[in-house]
């Protein structure tokens, strides 16, 4: 005899779905992705262009050596900016890369 389950929202079930998969985790990390403008200022955001998180790993594109340079210099700073208020999905380290 089958039994009936409740009925839950979408959402519900995506996430708990997400977590059975081992998915939740990569999930929250790649939402990094669409908040690196607001989450490292205007400055920076001009000149850099998020990738992918891998690991957590976030690799970030630059549009020149000088600052590439830079932001390596800067990169516990805005992994601290990046991890502010995050429970799941941290970044552990910045992979900076020339682009182009």
């Amino acid at each position: 005899m089958s039994r009936k389950s409740k009925p839950m929202r979408v959402a519900e079930a995506l996430s708990g779905y997400l977590e059975k998969a081992g998915l939740a985790e990569k999930v929250a990390a790649a939402t990094v992705v669409p908040d690196w403008d607001d989450r490292v200022g205007e400055q920076i955001a001009e000149v850099t262009r998020p990738l992918r998180v891998t690991d957590g790993v976030l690799w970030v594109a630059v549009r020149s050596s000088a600052w590439l340079m830079e932001l390596k210099m800067m990169e516990s700073e805005i992994l601290k900016r990046l991890n502010a208020g995050r429970k799941r999905g941290r970044v552990d380290r910045i992979r900076f890369v020339q682009d182009g």
